[in-house]
């Protein structure tokens, strides 16, 4: 079961997987669907409520674009397929 959370980007566990987006972007909503329906545990980090975080993202992607998803190896993605979460999740064993 998933517990996203929208933590302060400040607060993020170095050891979970991290999104950060925002509600109205639809590889966002898809992304989010996707780790919900693996039942993957990560941290939400919403980029409206927290606009200081839009900064870590970017600094992580280098890049603007979202989502930015960060995996517990340090490694990320950035807009990413389906195929693409899938396939890293299971290089981690997370599924």
């Amino acid at each position: 079961m998933t517990s996203p959370a929208d933590l302060p980007a400040s607060e993020l566990p170095a050891s979970e997987l991290t999104v950060f987006g925002a509600d109205w972007c639809r590889d966002c909503i898809r992304t989010k669907k996707q780790l919900d329906e693996l039942g993957v545990d990560y941290t939400y980090v919403d980029l409206v409520a927290d606009p200081s975080a839009a900064d870590i993202a970017k600094d992580i992607s280098g890049r603007t674009n979202i989502p930015v998803v960060l995996y517990p190896d340090a490694s990320h993605h950035v807009e990413p397929s389906n195929a693409d979460v899938e396939s890293k999740l299971r290089e981690l064993a997370l599924i």
